[in-house]
């Protein structure tokens, strides 16, 4: 299911390639730049803290198109390759409080099924939908990146 859920969101998607190539595009370094905030966003590698492991901290600067900033921080909480992918995040990195992000990758006929939540808390139903779109085109571009 792909949808609001009563903590936040959940996506469900296939992508055309195994697990572990899904698994490396959430978790490299400059694959997660190149798709993280989809096409029309930058995440410059100089801007960019992220090695996935257990307890380790992580932060990004997106450059949107206009040119402002949106910086992002978080912990990953668990890391198991290349099934599962726990890590909380933020977009006001001064504010204590961190949404999970859970993205769960088992093998499919097609090749891996992803399925991903996150809590949204204090979100309406608007802004849950809104993420969800903007998850939807991040992973389009993760997709051409882990099926190549």
């Amino acid at each position: 299911m792909t949808g609001i859920t009563e903590d936040g969101i959940e996506i469900d998607r296939e992508f055309a390639a195994p697990p572990a190539a899904v698994f490396a595009a959430w978790t490299t370094p400059e694959s997660f730049a190149r798709w993280f905030g989809g096409r029309e966003v930058q995440v410059p590698l100089d801007g960019l803290d992220y090695r996935a492991e257990e307890g380790r901290s992580w932060s990004a600067m997106m450059v949107l198109p206009d040119g402002t900033t949106i910086d992002w921080a978080g912990e990953f909480l668990e890391v198991d390759p290349p099934s599962r992918l726990v890590m909380t995040l933020t977009d006001r990195p001064g504010v204590a409080e961190r949404a999970v992000l859970t993205v769960d990758l088992t093998p499919s006929a097609v090749g891996t099924r992803l399925r991903m939540t996150q809590q949204t808390p204090g979100f309406s139903d608007e802004q849950r939908q809104g993420t969800i779109a903007g998850w939807m085109t991040f992973l389009d571009v993760l997709a051409e990146l882990a099926e190549a």
